[in-house]
């Protein structure tokens, strides 16, 4: 059976949210654009940091 690596999603607009464990075992949170084209991503420590990024990101696809 598969384990779950991302836990707590959520989105907003086209960035989505989860967090995880990272490489040390801690609690970490990724962002991630799902946008066609937009590469964007990005891991912080905290989920305000996570949320701040996805509200104030702008797309730039390519």
């Amino acid at each position: 059976m598969a384990r779950n690596r991302f836990w707590d999603m959520d989105r907003i607009g086209p960035v989505q949210i989860g967090t995880h464990h990272d490489r040390n075992g801690r609690e970490a949170h990724a962002a991630a654009c799902t946008a066609p084209g937009c590469d964007w991503s990005a891991d912080y420590l905290s989920r305000a940091a996570a949320e701040l990024a996805a509200r104030t990101h702008r797309c730039n696809p390519r």
